[in-house]
């Protein structure tokens, strides 16, 4: 790693240390790390606990367990200025271990951290979000035999790399990240580095694999919400063709469990929600710059008491201050998949689509103007 000097257009060396002279230890920082942000892994994970001893019959821990996005277990192990020549097959054991976890032990192993480390939360709903799914109903985790391993070390033996590349070569999803402390002054740098796969190999692997994967995709047998949904949008754009509300005119019946239609503002639908427990309208801001989705909340937060009572209730106001988007929503519980209460569900949905539309009407033209006239477009 280089530091560039604009002034004299020369390029200096860092000075790479390692971590023990740094006075760095594996759980305590490597570990502690990686736990803050998985996302120096190169992808979104969710961890799910540190050091899991929820084995039976052994006593062993395992470094860090988290999720991907397609709900597969990660075993990540780290090792400091070593790799140590064992911790292949460490990590293949704690993988054979986690195999057999179910999603409803996994809810529970997350449940645990977060109470442990993070002062509660709802494992189920931090789940289905990071997974972008409206009910744990509809989650399936770890299913199969599709664990994955990543392997963090500052230097990996060649038994270690020549393993890991035989593993790969026989379908055992592995990474190994070589991590490296630089001094910069009083300043300390890490930098994070797949080096198996590599990059290239690695497009290489999924381009050779596409083919298969779309082939089991194929074959897949569709989910019971999968079946459930069309029938259920079917119902509920008849009765809206038969009401007062035109919103959802040119929209079609959807395997999704939201149906969204055009407010009039960019990136900012009116939508209507069926999942297993309730039934929802919402206006939600996803314009693809967060401060124009604040912006736009807040200007409509400015004038909450006169659209609630446009509407006819309280409103469920989401700033959502710690991601891109925003929500503004209504909902009502319903047993979703008892086909008996979709006449009820389609009513209430039909009922509050409209209101909700006619209740942001007028402010949503004056934002619209306003946003013409900021810096915000």
């Amino acid at each position: 790693m280089f530091k560039i000097d604009k002034s004299s257009n020369r390029i200096s060396e860092l000075k790479s240390k390692t971590f023990a002279e740094l006075g760095f230890g594996e759980r305590q920082h490597l570990q502690e790390w990686l736990a803050n942000q998985p996302s120096a892994l190169g992808e979104e994970l969710l961890v799910l606990q540190k050091e899991f001893d929820g084995f039976d019959d052994t006593r062993e821990r395992l470094d860090l367990l988290a999720l991907d996005k397609d709900g597969r277990l990660v075993i990540i192990e780290n090792k400091l200025d070593d790799s140590g020549r064992d911790v292949v097959w460490q990590a293949l054991k704690y993988a054979s271990y986690c195999a057999s976890l179910t999603t409803s032990q996994i809810i529970d192993i997350y449940q645990s951290y977060l109470d442990r480390y993070s002062g509660g939360g709802n494992a189920k709903e931090l789940i289905c979000d990071f997974l972008n799914v409206p009910d744990i109903a509809e989650v399936v985790l770890n299913s199969g035999n599709q664990q994955r391993l990543m392997l963090v070390a500052a230097n990996f033996r060649k038994e270690v790399t020549s393993s890991a590349l035989w593993l790969l070569g026989h379908g055992i999803q592995l990474q190994c990240f070589k991590v490296t402390p630089f001094a910069l002054g009083d300043d300390l740098l890490l930098n994070v580095d797949q080096i198996i796969p590599t990059p290239e190999a690695k497009e290489f692997m999924i381009g050779m694999s596409v083919k298969e994967k779309e082939e089991k995709a194929t074959k897949t047998r569709k989910s019971n919400s999968e079946q459930l949904r069309p029938a259920f949008w079917e119902l509920t754009l008849e009765a809206l063709r038969a009401s007062s509300v035109d919103l959802f005119n040119n929209i079609n019946p959807s395997k999704d469990h939201w149906l969204s239609a055009g407010s009039g503002l960019r990136a900012c639908p009116f939508s209507m929600i069926f999942s297993v427990k309730e039934a929802r309208v919402e206006f939600y801001m996803s314009r693809s710059h967060g401060e124009e989705n604040k912006y736009i909340f807040d200007r409509l937060f400015q004038q909450k008491s006169a659209i609630e009572e446009a509407f006819g209730d309280a409103l469920e106001w989401q700033r959502l201050d710690n991601k891109k988007a925003c929500r503004i929503q209504f909902s009502k519980a319903f047993d979703g998949y008892n086909q008996e209460n979709w006449p009820q569900m389609v009513d209430w949905l039909v009922s509050h689509i409209g209101l909700l539309e006619a209740a942001f009407a007028n402010p949503l033209v004056e934002i619209k103007q306003s946003l013409k006239n900021s810096d915000l477009k």
